[in-house]
């Protein structure tokens, strides 16, 4: 797959080239002058595998367009975006996850597409959740449209839960903690599995906590504040007190454990909708369920991350008014439908959900719920090195390999070298030197 895909950037350079020779000599290539040339796609994981049953009803409804998608797994893809884009050799159309956009308009390698936005009779902004749309949105400009809506909510077992006296989902962080610290039955029971490698908890704790990721214009890390070592602190006594598992390898298989009551909660996304359903026992159908992130104070929504991909343009499409149209038929409800039904990804428009029924569904209801509580992480080229340093911190911190105020601290001056560029830049930029 590596080899075909590296050559497939040369030969779709060349290919290009030979498209402009033949339109000049039409007749001699054998080859209409007026024949349009297929609108490229690339698209991601499962993603692209089930878009492609889309294109037949699209090159249908538009006699003429045609649409040829390329297939890219998960791993390579933000390689292959780039290595494409120093080999000017992107699509007319790629799919991008939120937290690449970014890095993506600061190389210049997409469209905006405000202007678009504002004539076209199929999208409406209002119709999007406004936490989703802002991710898409960059330095004021829209970059991409939101294809499909990502965030973390609870999985729980309400069986288990309702053993511990919970005849509900709780909506405080308190309530879950006391609910959860009946659960606790070390070794062989835990309460909520949280991998510790992973940087999206730690980051939404510290959010609820009030906490700003980083300071001056995205400048500098911001991890050394009271606020921060409070979230972190909080994060850490989760393990410590055995709510969660520290080893970093109990959990062999996610599902299976789940389904054993290793652990009762689980915050994941809309992906693992269509898993638990497929892997959990049949005896377990009725006893799982979704919740909204806790609140720090009753009634309150606890906030998450704003998640998933957008469809964008690339600045040097060969068709950008062929592909706008490709991109509007996506984006339009009944299209979000269909591939929603497809991969079990939630439509990034309201309006789909209501046709859809989603919003009636109980276990999709905490994803609705929950995509009106959303933030954005920081929209910086340079967020994905900043992540994954937050993972190690927060695995340090959880093996009691570094305490909380050391390892902020050193997460603080990481995070500071990674954006040392972004200082210089902004500092040219208002002509500080």
């Amino acid at each position: 797959m590596g080899n075909r895909g590296g050559s497939w950037y040369l030969v779709g350079g060349m290919r290009r080239g030979v498209a402009v020779a033949c339109l000049a000599i039409a007749t001699a290539c054998g080859t209409p002058a007026d024949e349009t040339r297929p609108i490229e796609l690339w698209a991601m994981g499962r993603e692209g595998e089930m878009v492609l049953r889309l294109v037949p009803d699209f090159e249908r409804a538009h006699p003429g367009l045609r649409v040829r998608v390329q297939q890219i797994p998960w791993s390579a893809a933000h390689e292959k975006l780039l290595t494409a884009y120093v080999g000017e050799a992107l699509p007319d159309v790629v799919q991008v996850g939120s937290t690449w956009i970014p890095e993506l308009t600061a190389l210049g390698a997409l469209a905006p597409l405000d202007d678009r936005l504002a004539a076209s009779a199929a999208i409406r902004r209002d119709d999007y959740f406004p936490g989703i749309l802002d991710t898409h949105v960059v330095d004021g400009r829209t970059m991409a449209v939101p294809w499909y809506v990502d965030t973390r909510v609870f999985f729980y077992r309400a069986d288990l839960l309702r053993l511990a006296g919970a005849v509900a989902a709780p909506q405080t962080w308190s309530d879950w903690l006391a609910v959860m610290q009946r659960l606790v039955q070390p070794p062989d029971r835990h309460a909520i599995f949280l991998p510790i490698t992973d940087w999206v908890m730690p980051v939404v704790i510290a959010l609820q906590h009030g906490a700003e990721l980083l300071r001056g214009d995205a400048e500098y890390g911001n991890f050394r504040t009271q606020t921060m070592r409070d979230a972190f602190t909080f994060y850490l006594r989760l393990f410590q007190r055995g709510l969660a598992p520290a080893g970093g390898t109990d959990v062999v298989n996610v599902h299976q454990d789940f389904a054993a009551g290793y652990f009762a909660v689980y915050p994941s996304g809309p992906w693992d909708l269509g898993e638990f359903a497929r892997r959990l026992p049949p005896a377990l159908a009725g006893e799982w369920a979704t919740a909204p992130m806790p609140g720090r104070r009753p009634g309150e929504v606890g906030g998450s991350l704003a998640g998933g991909s957008g469809l964008a343009l690339t600045a040097h499409a060969a068709e950008p008014d062929a592909a706008w149209t490709f991109v509007e038929w996506l984006s339009a409800p009944a299209q979000q439908i269909a591939f929603h039904r497809l991969t079990g990804d939630l439509p990034a428009r309201r309006s789909a959900w209501d046709e859809a029924g989603l919003r009636d569904d109980p276990r999709a209801a905490a994803f609705w719920t929950q995509l009106d509580h959303l933030a954005a992480t920081p929209k910086i080229a340079e967020w994905e090195r900043i992540a994954t340093a937050i993972g190690r911190a927060g695995e340090r911190i959880v093996r009691a390999e570094a305490r909380v105020e050391a390892a902020l601290a050193d997460l603080d001056r990481e995070v500071d070298v990674i954006l040392e560029k972004r200082r210089w830049m902004l500092a040219r930029a208002r002509g500080d030197g």
